[in-house]
């Protein structure tokens, strides 16, 4: 699996402090089994859309992002993902924000979306380490599977 990971951060962009959840993120796709590219570090806002289009015109399997999907003004992750994809996977993203609720009240406070664009499946994460961590658990189990029944595959028995 190809996956490309998008951090979505104004000050990382503008180079303010570094990209922490960005690389995170990379070592647990690659833990899960993906070749990774990225971080690809974005402002917040249209250039998250553009950085989307992109790898889903490059054939990435997955692209997962990490930022912008809280609740400030400048949080506009989800609303750039809502307009690149064909279908919304809802129980993705509500996993993720219950993943750790009891630990992490605050986490349901993410509006993070998932979902298919064509053949390459979208998830947005947090742009917490510990939100980056907490969604991969939910993300990892069913990466592979749900990556496989993007491009058709058919169920196992």
């Amino acid at each position: 699996m190809r996956a490309l990971v998008i951090t979505a951060s104004n000050r990382a962009s503008a180079g303010i402090y570094e990209d922490r959840s960005g690389k995170l993120l990379a070592e647990l796709l690659a833990g899960a089994g993906c070749e990774v590219d990225g971080p690809r570090v974005v402002p917040d806002g249209d250039p998250v859309e553009e950085a989307l289009r992109s790898g889903v015109a490059e054939g990435y399997d997955v692209i997962v992002t990490t930022g912008g999907t809280g609740l400030t003004p400048a949080d506009l992750t989800p609303e750039m993902t809502r307009r690149v994809l064909d279908r919304e996977i809802p129980g993705i993203a509500e996993a993720v924000r219950q993943a750790n609720r009891d630990r992490v009240p605050t986490s349901i406070l993410s509006r993070g979306l998932a979902g298919q664009a064509g053949s390459t499946l979208i998830v947005n994460l947090p742009g917490s380490s510990g939100g980056v961590r907490d969604g991969m658990a939910v993300l990892a189990p069913v990466l592979a599977h749900a990556v496989d029944q993007i491009r058709g595959g058919d169920h196992t028995r």
